[in-house]
């Protein structure tokens, strides 16, 4: 199986996760023909990972009607122009032709700019927000609108697969907290979420899957399917940064926000990065793309099984940080506190704008025992782990006790 010649648009490339997609698609022996990055903006920290920051600065821009900025950067010999021979080793292979499109994904005319002339999109492009931080109709607007709005543009400009970066909180906890062992794509689950962002990517991954076999303009036909990821962990993963701030400030030990037995199986950036890999690969052959399309499939790892809390706690234990041995009360009294904390937030609401720092559905999706197997994945297009548990561990340990220090030095500044 091989990308060679693909021409390929990854949205959310700017992001945790994107980012990574992109660094393996750049890696490839087989090299594609162009790699499409869009996000809304990019950093130059993101910038800085896709090649070398003057060849960005050598760009092009097109009418400001279409609302986004390309910036090309042409050829590998271009990009590692005074790398070192270490850099040359690790660095982009092939002759990939790489434009990065800075827009919004609401935007309709962008979008079709962007899609014309790919014949792949990876669609890791969402807001996650599980405490109500963002306005409810903007999440809705790009979980939803945006997917349904890039969707049709693929169908006008002839894109011919599709995949989705999903989430296994489409799945749930549900307010229950009914728990799942080692589930798969055909464990039967009630979902009652109330959650915003759940019930966004509930219906993107929905429009997406609906989506596969529709007809393209140029008569050919649209094959998708998504991936539904579970809490995703690894170098740069903003969640493990902001537990890691609460830890620094409690005397370098980690408030426990899940009980030891609420096993959940986390997934290495990595990982899921190679996953989405894998099925682009096996879309572009015939006989594995009939078994793929219009599927779903949970993307899990070999992590070992454990809390949320744990997690964090195994990832730094290394580096000298310790974690709160229960939970900071009951769980049925945390429960209705948060309940609390959300009835405050309602009655606040005609005065001021007021986002409590926990609430049920949260309390319930850290609490609750939720695993799944990748099995189905592996049978359909051969996804199999890259990175080991221990190769994953190792690597995000080097990168959180890289930023301790620049986190301990804002948070001081923060207080002062």
């Amino acid at each position: 199986m091989s990308l060679a010649g693909v021409s390929c648009l990854v949205t959310g490339a700017g992001g945790f996760l994107g980012r990574r997609i992109v660094q393996l698609l750049l890696e490839e022996e087989e090299a594609l023909a162009e790699i499409r990055l869009l996000d809304k903006a990019f950093s130059s920290e993101a910038l800085r990972s896709f090649g070398n920051q003057e060849a960005v600065k050598r760009g092009k821009k097109i009418p400001q009607t279409c609302c986004m900025r390309i910036i090309v950067k042409l050829m590998q010999d271009e990009i590692l122009s005074g790398s070192t021979n270490e850099e040359r080793k690790t660095g982009f292979q092939g002759k990939t032709e790489v434009k990065i499109l800075e827009g919004d994904i609401r935007d309709v005319t962008f979008l079709y700019h962007a899609c014309q002339g790919v014949s792949l999109v990876i669609h890791t492009a969402s807001i996650i927000d599980f405490l109500g931080l963002v306005e409810t109709q903007l999440l809705w607007e790009v979980n939803v609108t945006g997917t349904q709005m890039l969707l049709e543009a693929c169908t006008r400009c002839n894109v011919q697969h599709f995949i989705y970066t999903s989430t296994v909180e489409v799945t749930g906890p549900n307010c229950r907290g009914d728990p799942v062992f080692n589930g798969d794509e055909d464990t039967a689950y009630e979902c009652m979420s109330k959650s915003i962002y759940a019930q966004s990517k509930r219906l993107a991954e929905d429009s997406v899957l609906k989506a596969d076999g529709q007809m393209l303009k140029d008569g050919g036909m649209l094959l998708t399917c998504a991936l539904r990821s579970m809490y995703i962990f690894g170098e740069g993963c903003p969640f493990l940064q902001g537990h890691l701030d609460k830890c620094l400030l409690n005397k370098n030990v980690y408030l426990r926000f899940s009980r030891k037995e609420a096993l959940v199986n986390p997934v290495y950036v990595g990982n899921i990065a190679w996953a989405h890999v894998q099925a682009a690969k096996a879309l572009q052959v015939p006989q594995k793309a009939k078994h793929i399309r219009g599927q779903f499939y949970y993307i899990s790892d070999d992590t070992p099984h454990m809390s949320y809390a744990d997690l964090n706690y195994e990832l730094t234990k290394d580096l000298g940080f310790g974690i709160e041995p229960r939970l900071p009360m009951p769980l049925t009294m945390l429960y209705y506190f948060s309940l609390l904390l959300e009835i405050m937030s309602f009655l606040l609401r005609p005065f001021v704008r007021y986002v409590p720092s926990t609430n049920r559905h949260l309390v319930t999706l850290l609490n609750t025992p939720f695993t799944f197997s990748y099995r189905k994945a592996q049978k359909d297009f051969g996804y199999m782990p890259r990175y080991t548990w221990e190769e994953a561990k190792r690597c995000t340990g080097q990168w959180i006790a890289s930023v301790v220090p620049q986190r301990r030095e804002h948070l001081k500044i923060k207080a002062a």
